[in-house]
């Protein structure tokens, strides 16, 4: 598992390993760093011999900004985790998929299958990362990897915390926004299929996200 937060990880590593008979590897890194993303990924391959699944899941947003308004450091930010991180890790773990015939997972979202006026540079990266995985996907499927792309909607999750528990608690009752574990079902149904099968993409919305439509 490769995050910033240490301590978080762990603290999910603990629950790996109390709960099920897996063992878990913490990896504290920032995935915009192109040399913590490479030594993450070797050290994985040291401690489990290999790579069967990488699954592309740091992202981060920041508030509802217009382009005019959204700082250039923010931009850079927000790009940073959500294109280049998907890019390096992508990079540094495609030769071991092409040895385990593995699977590349993405973390889409509706975001980056329709406008987004008020989050346009979030938008932007997640178009970016849908683009890049069906564009991989065409590349190495010849060599027996698969990659998938999960597109949820809302997630009750910390991800863009500082902004997202308003806009929760306003327009969603809690069974409203889709629960982490109904995403990680999806992830894992991914991650289990073996060649010459593979999800190509998989949508996981509410089911009222085109009434406003």
């Amino acid at each position: 598992m490769v995050a910033r937060r240490e301590a978080k990880l762990q603290t999910i590593a603990d629950r790996i390993e109390a709960e099920t008979e897996g063992s878990a590897l913490v990896l504290p890194a920032d995935v915009s760093n192109e040399d913590e993303v490479q030594a993450a990924v070797e050290h994985t391959v040291e401690a489990f011999d290999g790579i069967d699944v990488l699954v592309n899941n740091a992202g981060i947003a920041t508030g509802h900004e217009t382009v005019a308004n959204t700082p250039t450091e923010q931009y850079r930010t927000v790009m940073g985790v959500n294109v280049d991180g998907v890019f390096f890790m992508t990079r540094a773990t495609l030769p071991y998929l092409r040895e385990t015939a593995g699977n590349a997972i993405f973390l889409g979202s509706f975001a980056g299958q329709y406008p987004r006026p008020g989050a346009p540079v979030y938008a932007a990266s997640k178009w970016w990362v849908r683009g890049f995985a069906l564009s991989l996907a065409g590349a190495v499927g010849s060599d027996g990897i698969g990659v998938s792309i999960i597109n949820p909607t809302e997630v009750r999750t910390e991800f863009g915390k500082e902004y997202r528990d308003e806009i929760s608690q306003e327009r969603f009752d809690p069974d409203e926004v889709t629960n982490p574990k109904a995403i990680a079902e999806a992830i894992a149904f991914a991650a289990e299929q073996e060649p010459p099968n593979v999800v190509n993409e998989l949508d996981l919305y509410r089911r009222d996200k085109f009434t406003p439509f």
